[in-house]
């Protein structure tokens, strides 16, 4: 009789991890996409030719999502240490893609491309290249465009103020900053020709505090006959970098030269934001993290966790069995941020012989 008891306890717990495995398994795949990188609205082309070939379309649709994606994740600096990389190379480092909206006019071929990049193979990649990636996070800022004509120190905040009108004109779709520029208001035009003589130590505090939100920067650009000089106060996560930038021979009225200093410093703010949100994939911390194996929907609930932490690296199940369950957890970044990164997802750990419990 108690080899039979035992024999039904023994079946009862092998029933209990297959049917748990499957219950993790099955809901594993509903947040698996987490881990990866979509681009999409990508416009494909092509003259429908006799030498038509629709798998050479498309692979320009890759080299011009890869191309986008990049945008998104490095600083324009560290794009250009990317060595060219053959289609071969990028398709391996591609999980899926969808053609939609196929159609034919005039004899041109026109397709909206989506692909889905494997979010580690990509990391892996950069690693190789010796560029660490950043956190695809989008923010809005609040910007002042302050113009000054150094002849006599007049100010334009609002009208006559080209940067204030057509900022937001041209937009990309792998920028992550978005632009918020002030309401018309008079006295704080006011308040500014006050001090235009010190504009540069000018506590903006007041202006900005009228507004909620954040982070901000401070574009002052001090207009000369035919030359540009621009000072950027960047407010960034409560990180404050100044920066000057130098634009000789220019005309701000003429659209190409306009286009071009806008561009070189959304340029120069979307690298710094980068800079900020940057993953050291060097630092490669081992982290155990061990949970009660009955707690199933916190189970399920630690794994989205993981899969959405852009610094967790890679992570399995190292020990299985009915107290438990053990994960393995590769963390590019230090001790307290993992636990902070935890915290965000409301998860407490307590730390136990070297493995952190889940509370």
């Amino acid at each position: 009789m108690q080899i039979i008891n035992k024999f039904y306890k023994l079946v009862n717990v092998y029933i209990y991890f297959i049917l748990f495995s499957l219950l993790i398994l099955f809901f594993s795949t509903t947040y698996s996409n987490a881990n990866a990188f979509k681009v999409s609205d990508i416009k494909i082309s092509s003259p429908f030719e006799l030498n038509f070939k629709k798998n050479s379309v498309i692979d320009k649709g890759f080299q011009i999502s890869f191309s986008d994606l990049l945008s998104t994740i490095t600083t324009s600096g560290d794009r250009k240490k990317i060595r060219n990389i053959s289609i071969k190379e990028l398709k391996g480092m591609i999980d899926s893609f969808t053609i939609s909206d196929e159609k034919f006019i005039n004899n041109e071929y026109f397709a909206n491309l989506e692909t889905t990049f494997n979010k580690k193979k990509i990391f892996k990649f950069l690693e190789n290249e010796n560029i660490f990636p950043s956190t695809p996070k989008r923010n809005k800022v609040l910007l002042f465009p302050i113009i000054v004509e150094t002849k006599d120190n007049s100010i334009y905040l609002f009208n006559d103020n080209i940067f204030y009108d057509k900022w937001n004109e041209k937009k990309n779709s792998y920028d992550l900053l978005e632009y918020l520029l002030p309401s018309e208001d008079l006295e704080d035009l006011i308040e500014l020709q006050k001090t235009s003589k010190d504009i540069e130590t000018y506590d903006f505090s007041n202006l900005i505090n009228k507004y909620d939100i954040k982070d901000n920067i401070i574009l002052i650009i001090y207009k000369e006959d035919n030359s540009i000089r621009t000072l950027s106060k960047i407010n960034l996560n409560n990180n404050l970098k100044l920066q000057n930038k130098n634009y000789s021979k220019v005309d701000i009225v003429n659209e190409d030269d306009f286009s071009s200093i806008v561009k070189n410093l959304k340029q120069l703010y979307e690298d710094q934001w980068k800079k900020n949100n940057e993953i050291n994939t060097s630092i490669k911390l081992p982290v155990t993290i061990f949970i009660n194996s009955k707690k199933t929907k916190k189970i399920i609930e630690l794994e989205r966790a993981l899969y959405n932490m852009d610094l967790v690296s890679d992570f399995s199940i190292l020990n299985f069995n009915s107290e438990g369950i053990q994960y393995k957890i590769t963390y590019n970044g230090t001790p307290n941020i993992f636990l902070n990164d935890m915290k965000k997802k409301n998860f407490e750990l307590e730390i136990k012989n070297n493995i952190w419990t889940v509370k």
